[in-house]
């Protein structure tokens, strides 16, 4: 569609790849890359900072960074690597390039989710996990908040140009929960050699989302193979939503 595309990848070395092969599939696009540890606050405002600083415009945020670890651990910021990079992140970077998506108006943010949320409620006295970790429900809690942040920044943002929507990609076969671990690794690799689909196919949803003129005036909604889709009534809760606004601006110290 002749997109450029402005990358934030944690590996310089798989980084560099992506630019290859962007390159390839779309030679003299000036495609660009910034490199950052999205499990450290300061890292996603540092980069957050950067592009907003080379970017006046940006018509599409995806916010698709996840993470699954096996084991419980924080951050040197006090904060559980689950938390940090599947939910905090997107807040940061979206803060910090909220006044350029302004100025590309109309533009989109896209936020990756997941159906693993639909069993799951945020227990807000422990966001942190310090409680009996597991990391399926790590997970599953970081793509409720993902779909809470959703609505509530669809709230805010009404009236400004820019849209936010969530989606739930499917299974799909990526790195998620196979560096950090060797016994999860192997479990999760297996499983998705028997279930799970490419990554064309879980991008179907998100370039949906971030081109499709169907979708131009939806805001706030949770999508699925590329139509509307209903997420758990945890996920609906206007007050939950705005309680992790307000939660999330404290733990990363912005307002």
């Amino acid at each position: 569609m002749g997109a450029r595309l402005v990358l934030v990848a944690r590996s310089r070395e798989r980084g560099e790849k992506a630019l290859a092969r962007l390159a390839a599939r779309a030679p003299g696009v000036a495609h660009s890359i910034y490199y950052a540890d999205l499990c450290r606050l300061a890292e996603m405002k540092r980069v957050g900072a950067e592009i907003a600083a080379a970017e006046p415009r940006i018509d599409v945020l995806i916010n698709n960074a996840g993470c699954l670890f096996a084991t419980r651990k924080l951050t040197e910021d006090g904060l559980e690597r689950t938390f940090a990079v599947n939910h905090l992140a997107y807040f940061v970077l979206t803060h910090y390039l909220r006044d350029r998506l302004i100025a590309a108006a109309p533009a989109r943010i896209v936020n990756t989710a997941s159906d693993a949320h639909l069993r799951e409620k945020l227990d807000f006295s422990d966001l942190q996990f310090a409680n009996r970790y597991r990391f399926r429900t790590a997970y599953g809690r970081s793509k409720l908040a993902n779909i809470l942040f959703t609505r509530e920044l669809a709230r805010r943002l009404a009236g400004t140009g820019v849209t936010a929507n969530a989606l739930h990609p499917g299974f799909i076969s990526t790195g998620l929960g196979q560096r950090d671990n060797r016994f999860l690794g192997i479990l999760v690799r297996l499983a998705m050699l028997l279930r799970a689909g490419p990554a064309e196919k879980g991008a179907e949803t998100i370039v949906y989302l971030a081109s499709s003129p169907e979708v131009a005036n939806v805001s706030g909604a949770y999508f699925y193979e590329s139509r509307p889709a209903t997420p758990s009534a945890q996920a609906q809760d206007d007050d939950s939503a705005a309680r992790l606004w307000r939660e999330t601006e404290r733990l990363a110290g912005i307002g």
